[in-house]
């Protein structure tokens, strides 16, 4: 696979908005488009070293391939997602090798939809089951109901806006002009709880910005509520910072605030602090300076005493955002009504990731505020209102009167009137998550950061209130577009449906081909988290989708998810995952094609180091179902499926790819072999793979995940492997060992640097950049076939006192320049690219790459990852670890914007040329 271009495909499309369908609602977790197009195109095209009468030879072979790689590599480019020659192109491909007959395309856990969608591009019939009805209905909306009304014109009387409608444009026509009479109602219901700022003034506000409070801790001052805002910045931008200032009057036990533009650089960092101190719920009470700890403020939320306060009005001007200081007009605007109706459903505090019940929330309703439940029934209630004057539009516009329902498999003006109802309540639910109080203001950017930044629900101390009716960041027009886009962009080619089912127990038609992305063991819990959307979802949607709705909660017991609570703390959640996986694989395996290989996302990362090396539970369980039931693992694809921006990976070494394993059944022949064969096959088979993923630019934290596939491959071609006394080896022994193939080519490569830096290597296993004796760098040095001082005269080093310690990278010189340097060492490489990096950004970074020669750009990138296993096996130091995974994160950049000079005798000679 050419898997450069599709790595840089896959990252891209996560930045990308506009029509992509991971817009039309949130589902956690999703696999880039990109990836699975190119994985699906790869599944059923031939290679054609398969086709010897046709490729004799290997040139004729590297031809063909080449060839397919050209289409791949257009393929995967998001423009082309709509490219009809592009995608004929692939399309016929895959008839050729298909002999006409296309297969079925199954994902058992087909969550938001990626794999059917990219099959049905790509002319597939596809089919898709979830157990979760929240993940059905989303992959309903992408693939069936674009589907069943591709090509209508819209329903709507209020006049086409074009001649033509492609696709599901049609469609997405008529859910943005009903979306906009069901905002039209709810203004008229519930807009004047919303004012504009300013003092009467014109200004839209964008969004309130409110921090929680509770009771001082200081009896001197009664009980007076306090502010525990974790920031006071409301821009960082640099140049157009906007803080607030809190006033504070002890004796009348009030705090105002105040708009402070610019300031010095202590002021400002002071500001993004709020009334934080440390880390945490640690905080400091702005009217006497008590400390309040996390036990204070749970306490308060507990017995109901959590209140909040208006701490900014954030508006839209006409030269851009303004910010005003807080109205108690609008403050009474926000409490002036009470909801009719909220979600009184609860959650379970011991879910994963859930972290509010500690403040004494309980109900979903909890997590929003009065005026948000208010609108959010508003919206509502607009919604349903408009089934029956849809359905009657769609009569006078020729869709056939009445008929069956969605559900019963209707195509006439009621079904149609439910679709569009969905699609609209498809909104409301993602407004939800844009209008809940734990949305956060994202000062660099000037925008609300939703609720699900994380796959969590944490606590958020300041938080920002969206305007529904601004235009702006979070509000329904903005939801409503983003709905629209993705509807517009869908191009359904071929029958797809999206089924709840049981992965475990899911039936297989006769020819399926299995491409899918499973749970990752306990990252994400799925069924707990989304009860978020569907206790707003079903209101609207119990009669539209009777049999998907038909439950209070989302189905838990048998969700595929190592939950400890919910299975007997973390042995029985273990138990239950792989047995759960083993009847899901086993499942696959008995009923895919076994003409075509299977394919399977995963990731996990390893994190759980003892005294055999490091391993991991979630990849051991589903690596002992996929090799239980059969199969072997013939390929592996380290593919990058995040965003390195996106709020998970700021400040964590956070995963930036998924693994595809390439799996069939193992073969009838396969022997049975001792620990000391598979070792000397796992030192033969791992090095050049691992050197490849280097290559291919895998980051450090996913290069452990990575190198699984290849070692894995070789553990699984085996019958079994014995261990001395003649047990199974077991798949967790397997990935300790393939884990110190991996430690043991890091080492390697290591020893290929210079002296001094191998000196540094070892120093900064034992030291950091901390002092050591002087003696033991002696000994060091001359062990490394050099001196102290002449690591100190190249700038690694510092001697003092008869200590001695790395230099850090603000110590370093910042003229230095490696064509001038004596004694070039990779050391210094690398901290000084991380210097200009962290100073100056990538373009610098990237300028300074193109003054260093070939191969001591390339060993620099391999050190980063020599310590950067240092720092998270050895040293424990995950900020260090950070810095190391950041630059190789950014490595294609930095490297796109190096120019490497050409020597001058080369331009010499284009000249004479």
């Amino acid at each position: 696979m050419p898997l450069e271009a599709i790595n840089e495909a896959s990252a891209r499309e996560k930045s990308i908005r506009h029509g992509h369908p991971c817009t039309l609602h949130l589902w956690w977790a999703r696999r880039p488009l990109a990836a699975c197009r190119a994985i699906l195109f790869a599944q059923l095209v031939d290679d054609p070293s398969s086709h010897p009468d046709r490729f004799p030879t290997k040139d004729a072979i590297d031809f063909e391939r080449e060839r397919l790689f050209g289409i791949m590599r257009e393929l995967v480019i998001w423009k082309n997602s709509l490219n009809e020659n592009v995608l004929e192109r692939a399309r016929r491909e895959i008839r050729n090798s298909c002999g006409g007959r296309l297969p079925c395309i199954f994902d058992p856990f087909s969550g938001g939809g990626s794999v059917p969608v990219e099959a049905q591009r790509l002319g597939l019939p596809a089919r898709g089951s979830d157990l979760n009805p929240v993940a059905v209905l989303i992959g309903k909306a992408t693939v069936e109901f674009p589907a069943l009304f591709a090509g209508r014109y819209p329903a709507h009387s209020g006049g086409s806006e074009q001649m033509t409608y492609r696709n599901a444009e049609g469609l997405a026509e008529d859910v943005r002009f009903y979306g906009k009479r069901a905002m039209k109602s709810a203004f008229a219901s519930v807009g004047q709880f919303y004012p504009k700022a300013g003092g009467g003034g014109n200004n839209r506000v964008i969004a309130w910005l409110w921090s929680r409070t509770v009771p001082s801790p200081d009896p001197a001052f009664g009980g007076a509520q306090v502010p525990i805002a974790s920031s006071f910045l409301l821009s960082s931008k640099p140049g157009r910072e906007v803080w607030l200032e809190p006033v504070v009057d002890r004796s009348a036990k009030v705090i105002r605030y105040r708009i402070r533009k610019g300031g010095t650089r202590e002021e400002i960092a002071e500001a993004n602090l709020g009334a934080k101190v440390g880390r945490g719920a640690n905080f400091r009470c702005l009217l006497s300076g008590a400390a309040i700890t996390p036990d204070h403020v749970k306490a308060a939320g507990r017995v109901g005493e959590l209140g909040q306060q208006l701490l900014a009005i954030i508006a839209n001007g006409p030269n851009g955002k303004v910010y005003h200081p807080p109205d108690r007009s609008h403050e009474e605007a926000a409490l002036a009504d009470r909801a009719d109706w909220r979600p009184d459903l609860r959650f379970n505090n011991d879910a994963l990731g859930f972290r509010v019940g500690a403040y004494g929330f309980k109900t979903w309703g909890d997590l929003f505020t009065e005026r948000q439940l208010v609108a959010l029934n508003a919206f509502s209630q607009a919604i349903a209102e408009l089934k029956e004057v849809i359905e009657r539009d769609a009569v006078a516009a020729g869709f056939p009167a009445g008929g069956r329902s969605l559900s019963d498999g209707g195509t006439g003006a009621k079904a149609y009137s439910e679709v569009l109802v969905t699609y609209l309540a498809l909104v409301l639910s993602k407004c939800a998550d844009y209008w809940s109080s734990l949305c956060m203001w994202e000062k660099k950017h000037g925008i609300i950061a939703h609720t699900f930044t994380r796959h969590a629900v944490p606590m958020v101390y300041d938080f920002a209130e969206a305007n529904p009716f601004s235009g702006m960041t979070g509000s329904w027009l903005k939801m409503l577009e983003w709905v629209c886009e993705a509807t517009a962009h869908f191009a359904p080619s071929a029958n797809a449906t999206i089924s709840q089912q049981d992965a475990k127990t899911v039936q297989y038609e006769q020819g399926t081909v299995v491409c899918t992305d499973p749970p990752y063991y306990d990252n994400i819990g799925y069924a707990d988290l989304s009860d978020f959307f569907h206790c707003w979802l079903k209101p609207l949607l119990k009669d539209v989708h009777p049999r998907l709705f038909r439950s209070l909660a989302t189905p838990k017991s048998d969700e595929l998810v190592a939950t400890p609570f919910r299975h007997g703390k973390k042995g029985g959640a273990e138990k239950f995952f792989l047995k759960g996986m083993k009847d899901t694989i086993a499942g696959i395996a008995q009923g895919a094609d076994r003409a075509y290989p299977v394919a399977i996302f995963y990731a996990f990362k390893q994190k759980e180091i003892g005294k055999d090396g490091i391993s991991s539970t979630g990849w051991a369980t589903f690596l002992e179902a996929v090799i239980s039931a059969g199969f072997s693992v013939v390929g592996t694809w380290p593919v990058r499926t995040e965003r390195p921006g996106r709020i998970r990976a700021i400040g964590s070494s956070a995963l930036a790819s998924s693994v595809v394993l390439v799996c069939r059944t193992r073969r009838e022949d396969a022997v049975s072999v001792g620990r000391t064969e598979f070792v000397t096959a796992l030192k033969s088979e791992m090095p050049p793979a691992i050197a490849d993923m280097a290559k291919a630019g895998i980051a450090p934290a996913d290069l452990p995940q990575s190198t699984i596939g290849p070692g894995i491959g070789v553990f699984s071609r085996y019958n079994s492997v014995l261990e001395s006394d003649d047990s199974p080896m077991s798949v967790k022994t397997a990935l300790q060992l393939i884990n110190r193939e991996l430690d043991e080519y890091r080492s390697g490569v290591a020893n290929q640097f210079d002296d001094d830096t191998r000196f540094a290597i070892t120093w900064f296993e034992q030291h950091g950049f901390d002092n050591g004796e002087y003696g033991a760098a002696e000994s060091l040095a001359k062990a490394r076939n050099v001196s102290v001082k002449g690591i100190v005269d190249a700038g690694v080093i510092q001697e003092k006192g008869g200590k001695v310690r790395l230099l850090r990278r603000h110590e370093l010189d910042a003229d230095w320049d490696p064509a001038t340097d004596q004694r070039l060492t990779v050391w210094e490489c690398l901290q000084h690219l991380l210097r200009v990096l962290n100073d100056r950004g990538e373009t610098a970074a990237g300028e300074l790459l193109s003054r260093i020669d070939d191969a001591k750009r390339q060993e620099a990138r391999d050190l980063a990852d020599i310590l950067y296993g240092i720092c998270t096996t050895k040293r424990r130091d995950a900020v260090e670890a950070l810095a190391y995974n950041s630059l190789v994160a950014a490595w294609p950049t930095i490297a796109a914007d190096s120019v490497t000079p050409r020597p001058e005798s080369v331009v010499q000679l284009e000249m004479n040329v």
